[in-house]
């Protein structure tokens, strides 16, 4: 499937409000409600949407700290890999976790309350992967960008 100008017009609108209704959709791009649904449906069929989430504001469950974690094994064997992932997404506090180039093997993502529950997350989570030879943390001190698709996707340049 091509995406022409307005699908990409109906993707930038639903990642911005995932809840739009057809008509506040047609309305924004330039369609019917008829013909939008049917785009819309064809795009989730072609696995260009692939879901629709509710963006939570953490900090009002008293996650206010997001830590970047390094991780490097001991060794980059396939065994150690998948030893390594397999309990990596057992972990509560990590969100999301990159395999990498590099110096380090893995980026981790993780959410706490505060330093010392991230001590704990440490203690209790990290600590106890398989395989790990070395780990570093960095805390965020403030978020400036947050996009789950770069604009570009859509031909801005915001």
């Amino acid at each position: 499937m091509a995406l022409d100008r307005k699908d990409l017009a109906i993707l930038a609108e639903l990642t911005t409000n995932a809840r739009a209704s057809h008509t506040e959709l047609a309305n924004k791009v330039g369609l019917s409600s008829t013909a939008l649904a049917r785009r819309q449906k064809a795009l989730e069929d072609e696995g260009y949407i692939q879901a629709y989430q509710a963006a939570l504001d953490l900090a009002q469950f008293g996650l206010t700290t997001t830590v970047l974690v390094r991780i490097a094994l001991e060794s980059q064997s396939d065994e150690a890999l998948k030893a390594f992932e397999a309990e990596v997404v057992k972990c509560p506090s990590v969100v999301r976790c990159f395999l990498m180039s590099g110096t380090d093997d893995y980026i981790l993502i993780v959410l706490a309350r505060d330093i010392q529950d991230f001590e704990r997350i440490h203690r209790t989570e990290l600590s106890r992967l398989p395989r790990v030879a070395r780990v570093q943390s960095s805390f965020a001190l403030r978020e400036i960008v947050n996009r789950a698709v770069p604009t570009v996707v859509f031909g801005e340049k915001r």
